[in-house]
């Protein structure tokens, strides 16, 4: 097929989550909560890092920086969802499913491999105590939250480059409610089998490494763990790596679900469920998972409180 005989579609419509019209009051309000306190939160969780110097540790470092790319999908994502609830044409352009993925993108590598350095800084405070501050330098702190970054923006520029590979000549909706990948290789007139092959190496890889990264640190944290004498010791360590274990069970189930599990064409509401955790739910519940639980946390927020009344 020539360009003569067609014309190139560069606006998308969102579809997003209804047709009815009485239910997206209902669901605006619940977002627009949902995205309050997941700004506050992360946010809130990154300026408390920042400000107590306490909190100036490994762990406390990668767990700011998950709460920044949380931020970050968070505003890749709900601002144009929530405008779309009320938006009679619900059009976004080529160029901004582009951006939106290109920032989703970022946020969730770089949150794949933060998380994996966290469960590296959770086996050496465990199982190597006396070498932490040794193995965990201030130093490899920076340079691993720093190659996240790095990963996080390649992935994201590989995928982006080869979108531009596709041409969108049929319908233009998009059966989601932002413009994730498979749903716009589902609107391609241009077999989307090279980038679906992409998706497949580096998302797989990244996964891959990662995953096998912390459960290697799991296997010998746990190994390390049951071979303590005393019931309390077994008990901090535990609840030192139950957050973060909690964290990472949650969001790479949901990305496993979405990205590498075989995709039809004619399965598209079945991307939308797992999009919600790892888009919405997931940078909601990561705060708190970690924060309500953590003494160093609760302890530096009372104290700011003090200071300010």
């Amino acid at each position: 097929m020539t360009e003569d005989n067609y014309s190139l579609t560069t606006e998308f419509i969102l579809i997003g989550f209804t047709d009815y019209p009485e239910l997206r009051s209902l669901l605006f309000v619940v977002f627009l909560t949902i995205y309050v306190i997941t700004m506050v939160g992360n946010l809130g969780l990154v300026a408390l890092i920042f400000m107590e110097h306490r909190l100036h540790t490994p762990m406390y470092i990668f767990l700011g920086n998950l709460a920044l790319m949380d931020s970050c999908c968070s505003c890749a994502i709900t601002p144009k969802m929530l405008e779309n609830f009320f938006s009679k044409d619900r059009m976004i352009s080529l160029y901004e499913c582009m951006a939106q993925f290109y920032f989703l993108c970022l946020a969730e590598t770089t949150d794949c491999f933060l998380l994996a350095a966290m469960a590296y800084d959770r086996y050496v405070a465990i199982c190597s105590p006396l070498q932490y501050h040794t193995m965990m330098s201030k130093k490899l702190c920076i340079q691993m939250t720093t190659g996240a970054y790095v990963a996080g923006n390649l992935h994201s520029i590989i995928h982006v480059g080869f979108l531009f590979r596709l041409a969108f000549c049929g319908s233009n909706e998009i059966n989601h409610f932002f413009c994730d990948v498979f749903p716009l290789y589902r609107l391609s007139c241009v077999d989307p089998y090279i980038n679906e092959l992409m998706i497949f190496i580096f998302s797989g890889s990244v996964q891959v490494f990662t995953i096998g990264s912390v459960l290697v640190s799991y296997f010998y944290i746990l190994f390390t763990i049951f071979k303590m004498k005393s019931k309390e010791g077994r008990g901090k360590a535990l609840s030192t790596c139950a957050s973060h274990f909690l964290s990472v069970s949650i969001f790479y189930g949901s990305l496993l679900f979405v990205y590498l599990r075989p995709h039809s064409v004619n399965e598209e509401d079945e991307d939308i469920p797992g999009a919600v955790f790892y888009t919405l739910v997931i940078p909601l519940l990561n705060p708190f998972i970690y924060s309500l639980r953590n003494k160093e946390v609760i302890n530096a927020m009372k104290k700011i409180i003090r200071n300010i009344l």
